[in-house]
This record gives C-alpha cells, sequence and structure tokens, in this order.
C-alpha cells in the first residue's frame, strides 16, 4: 500500500484534573494515497483525536505518525505537514476569516512566501474546484453554510494538500448543504487525486466512500468497503450508529421474513431487490 499518513503504535492521552486519560491505546493504521476514507463513531469514540493526530494538532503520547514518511514529531518539517495535511473543521465561521472570500482563499498560499501570481493562481483555481468562482468578491458572512464550508475547503486546497482531513465539516448544516460539501469531496478525489479522509456521523456521507472505518472506544471494529460495513446492522447498533435508510429498510423486510440481501446502499439497488422480493412472493 502506497500510504499517505501512517500511524505506528500511536497512543494519545491528555491530563484532566492531573488524571492521565487514554483517547486511543496502540493504534495503528494506514490510509492509502488518492483513496477516500470515511470515519465514523459516535461522540467520544475517539475521531477527532485521531482526525488531529493525521497533521500534527495532536502529537502522540507514545508512537509515531509519518505524513509522507515525516514524522508528526519532527519539528522542522511541521509546516510542511500542515501543507500536505490540510485540516477543516466543524464551524466554516471559526476557518474564515477575511472580509472577502478570495483573501481568504489567498491566507494559506500568502503563509508560504508564494509570489503574487502563484498565489492569484492558486486562489482561482482552488475557488473553480469548489464552484465558488462567482462568489470570489463575495463578502463571507452573506453566504450559505455550505458555501461557507465550500470557501474554506478552497483555503486548504490552495495550499495544494496531498490530503484534506475534514471533522464533522457537514454538523452545522442543513441536507442540502450537506450533499453539496460531499459532492464537492468526491469531485475532489476524483478529479484532482486528493485523499480524502472524512470524519463525520452521517451514515449516508460514507455510502460512496472506498473504505469505511467504524471507531469505538479508541478502537477500530469495523474497517471495510462500504457495502459489508453496513450490512453488519446489528454490530452498529450495538455502538449507537444507525445505518442507511436504504439498508434499515432491508434489514427490517428480512426480518419480517422476505428473501432479500441487506449488502445494498442505493435507492436503485434497494429498489430493485425489493422489487424481487415482492415478486418471489407472488410466486
Amino acid at each position: 500500500m502506497d500510504s499517505i499518513i501512517e500511524l505506528k503504535n500511536v497512543t494519545f492521552e491528555y491530563d484532566d484534573n492531573d488524571i492521565k486519560n487514554t483517547v486511543i491505546s496502540n493504534f495503528n493504521l494506514e490510509i492509502e494515497r488518492g483513496s477516500f476514507t470515511v470515519i465514523l463513531g459516535h461522540n467520544g469514540s475517539g475521531k477527532s483525536t485521531l482526525a488531529k493526530l493525521f497533521n500534527g494538532l495532536n502529537k502522540p503520547s507514545a508512537g509515531e505518525v509519518f505524513v509522507d514518511g515525516i514524522s508528526t514529531l519532527d519539528e522542522d518539517n511541521e509546516i510542511e505537514i500542515k501543507r500536505r495535511v490540510g485540516m477543516v473543521f466543524q464551524n466554516p465561521d471559526n476557518q474564515l476569516i477575511a472580509s472577502v472570500v478570495e483573501e481568504d482563499v489567498a491566507f494559506g498560499p500568502e503563509n508560504l512566501g508564494l509570489r503574487p501570481d502563484v498565489i492569484r493562481q492558486r486562489v482561482d483555481e482552488a475557488l473553480k474546484a469548489v464552484e465558488m468562482y462567482e462568489f470570489r468578491t463575495a463578502a463571507p458572512h452573506h453566504l450559505s453554510g455550505g458555501q461557507k464550508q465550500r470557501v474554506a475547503i478552497a483555503g486548504i486546497i490552495a495550499m495544494k494538500p496531498e490530503c484534506i482531513v475534514l471533522d464533522e465539516p457537514t454538523a452545522m448544516l442543513d441536507p442540502k448543504g450537506r450533499a453539496e460539501i460531499v459532492s464537492t469531496l468526491h469531485k475532489l478525489n476524483k478529479e484532482n487525486g486528493i485523499t480524502v479522509v472524512l470524519i463525520t456521523h452521517f451514515m449516508e456521507e460514507a455510502e460512496k466512500a472506498d473504505r469505511v472505518i467504524v471507531m469505538n472506544d479508541g478502537k477500530i471494529i469495523t474497517d471495510d468497503i462500504p457495502k459489508i460495513v453496513f450490512s453488519n446492522v446489528k454490530k452498529l447498533k450495538s455502538v449507537g450508529l444507525d445505518v442507511p435508510q436504504t439498508t434499515e429498510l432491508l434489514y427490517s423486510l428480512k426480518n419480517n421474513g422476505f428473501d432479500i440481501k441487506t449488502d445494498v446502499i442505493s435507492i436503485e439497488e434497494a429498489a430493485d431487490e425489493i422489487y424481487n422480493a415482492l415478486h418471489l412472493e407472488e410466486k
């Protein structure tokens, strides 16, 4: 596997009133370059801690995290690590700092010390990639939640990262905004080859991922393609997670005696399964 991120025997703990609180322990994981990985888990499962370990915002208490072979413990390469792995968080309002969209997107490249003409090109390319170019002179506070988050993503793209890690980026958005962001991420992954790691608790956002990792109590309990992960309904429910509505429906029908597959996610596949099952019943 050609890994962009690798965790080797990583433990992370923090002090809580002088008591050591271990979030993850002896944790191993590789993220393949060019992949689209979704990490699921309820609050307190360790997924946000993991996200911050990926680009050195969190430093491991033991073990090491490598980005393109560079240890996040290497202080001399801290800027390079953050350039290669960009982070996007829940609240876009906390990430937008300028009064004009294009100025906000330019902030990262300016900090890299790039020439003005290079910055201009990167800003334009990044805004076009997230379909926000026409809003380049707008004030961020006039944008919708989904548009603000796309601008925040453009700010990371303008730094030319190899990987984007997003920690619950759609948690504060309505369904339309969530759909915009997920669509943008898949486009960046497929067309630009950017590795995407999406941390979320919305099951539907994981349906088209290459890989789904489910965490609970700081451990990986499932790691596979979406169809296989979501077909294990009992396991997911046991750790407080739901499954996509299509899977839930097929699971319910199977429990009620229908001869039906449950490793189906898309609406079209689910409709075909239900149609076939009903016709079998009629025969």
